[in-house]
């Protein structure tokens, strides 16, 4: 049976703690990240990515983004990117984007899948800011149909297939960003492959700000 937990009712640590339970046991969460819910669990899991993907209906094979809700759970990614690919993310996280940075550790396989040399990152704040798990994420959806902004818009069929849901209200209903940042440190590049929550002005504005306009 799905344990839910309410933000609203039982409060942020409550839901904080669940979620490190869940993911620590090879569960799967569904979760509010900043815009949409999402699905989640342990990103080095292959048996517990393998029950996303049933639960979503269909492996379209595309990567996954590793979401973390805390800086300091991200120290040992950091530690292995270059100056202007760390500029970047101090300059852009936390924020509604998803950056796709080069990865030669080839951290987080799983999430990688084909191109393991590229490896697309989040850092949320909100309710589960400061939760020490990063997770494997994925919408909340059923593959093809939309994905949910609001917990009451999470398919009752995802809900019973979860471990954990955790009811955080209405979300902005808008995707992050998506950035490729992969080759900034060779020369100073960055593209856009996905418009969402942060606008193009804002997105240029934050980079310049650091040097990489």
């Amino acid at each position: 049976m799905t344990e839910v937990v309410s933000v609203a009712r039982d409060g942020a640590d409550a839901a904080r703690a669940a979620l490190e339970r869940t993911i620590a046991a090879g569960g799967v969460a569904v979760f509010p990240a900043d815009g949409l819910y999402g699905l989640a669990c342990d990103p080095l899991d292959a048996a517990a990515i393998r029950r996303i993907h049933e639960i979503k209906g269909r492996d379209d094979g595309k990567p996954s983004a590793v979401m973390y809700f805390s800086p300091l759970a991200m120290r040992e990614l950091l530690g292995g990117l270059g100056p202007r690919a760390r500029a970047a993310v101090a300059a852009l996280l936390p924020g509604p984007v998803t950056l796709v940075l080069a990865n030669p550790e080839r951290r987080y396989p799983l999430a990688c899948r084909s191109n393991p040399q590229r490896l697309g990152v989040r850092l949320i704040e909100g309710p589960l800011a400061g939760a020490m798990c990063p997770v494997f994420q994925t919408s909340a959806n059923r593959s093809g149909a939309p994905a949910p902004g609001s917990f009451a818009a999470v398919p009752k069929p995802i809900l019973a297939a979860a471990d954990l849901a955790i009811d955080g209200g209405e979300l902005t209903g808008l995707p992050s960003t998506v950035v490729d940042l992969a080759a900034i440190d060779e020369d100073g590049s960055w593209r856009v492959l996905r418009e969402g929550a942060l606008s193009a002005g804002d997105l240029a504005a934050a980079l310049a700000s650091v040097g990489l306009g």
